[in-house]
């Protein structure tokens, strides 16, 4: 049946900064499917509140862990209280991230500090640190699964000067495909989300500014929203994309194909 094909109930997902933005809408669609969400954020109040709606929301269930992913050991200590709930884990998605924009001249070398870090170093060191309980349960008929958020600004070159930003997402593009290669042989699907512009709060104040401007240069003419990342994200990580990997797949609304000529 295309139902059983679909369905991710009791599945067990980590979303790294799944407490807002378009980690939220990805928190939200598992959760609506029955998954067992992990969530975790610096800010562990407002996470742990997010959580509990979240739970309320269900039928599925979340949980907030306290992590600084910028820090090593904070993602060490991700994975050890993880431990804590459960001993394996069915997909791991990378979405926290950061952005910097700044004129060319003026461009900060904390920015690519800060946007690296977290954009590609993180994506790996979370990535790694996961792998003993994505291992666990891992099967070629039901793989595990990492799905990593990138950006169409890691395909397109982007209007705004947000240098640091848009190198970030195209290495994590690549990063996708040599992990995916990688684990491919231990039953390790690796996939990317190159997203379009979806409402966050990173992007809320240049949305909100430009709000014409970027709706006419979607096809589509809108914002991404929280059931445009469920269909995705619920279809990566279900028995019907077990032979997908290494995929960097748009979710934009039709941006790549559009002309502004």
């Amino acid at each position: 049946m295309v139902s059983n094909l679909f369905n991710v109930k009791d599945k067990i997902v980590m979303v790294t900064g799944g407490g807002s933005g378009i980690g939220y809408g990805i928190s939200l669609g598992f959760i609506k499917n029955g998954s067992k969400v992990y969530i975790c954020s610096r800010d562990f109040e407002k996470c742990k509140k997010t959580a509990d709606e979240l739970t309320k929301i269900g039928p599925g269930k979340c949980i907030a862990i306290k992590a600084d992913l910028s820090k090593l050991s904070d993602i060490k200590s991700l994975f050890q209280e993880f431990e804590k709930y459960e001993s394996s884990l069915d997909c791991l998605v990378n979405n926290s991230g950061a952005n910097w924009g700044e004129e060319l001249e003026k461009y900060p070398d904390l920015a690519w500090d800060k946007v690296l870090n977290l954009n590609v170093k993180a994506v790996f060191n979370t990535s790694v640190a996961a792998l003993p309980f994505l291992k666990k349960n891992a099967s070629a008929q039901d793989p595990s699964r990492i799905i990593n958020i990138g950006s169409i600004d890691g395909i397109r070159v982007p209007r705004l000067e947000t240098y640091a930003y848009s190198a970030s997402k195209a290495a994590v593009h690549q990063l996708t495909r040599t992990l995916a290669d990688r684990l491919a042989p231990e039953h390790i699907l690796v996939n990317a989300i190159a997203a379009g512009p979806f409402m966050s709060k990173m992007t809320k104040q240049t949305f909100t500014q430009f709000e014409d401007l970027v709706k006419s240069s979607v096809a589509t003419g809108r914002f991404g929203n929280n059931e445009d990342l469920e269909g995705l994200l619920v279809f990566l990580t279900s028995r019907a994309s077990t032979y997908i990997t290494g995929a960097i797949i748009p979710l934009e609304g039709g941006v790549l194909i559009k002309s502004n000529l």
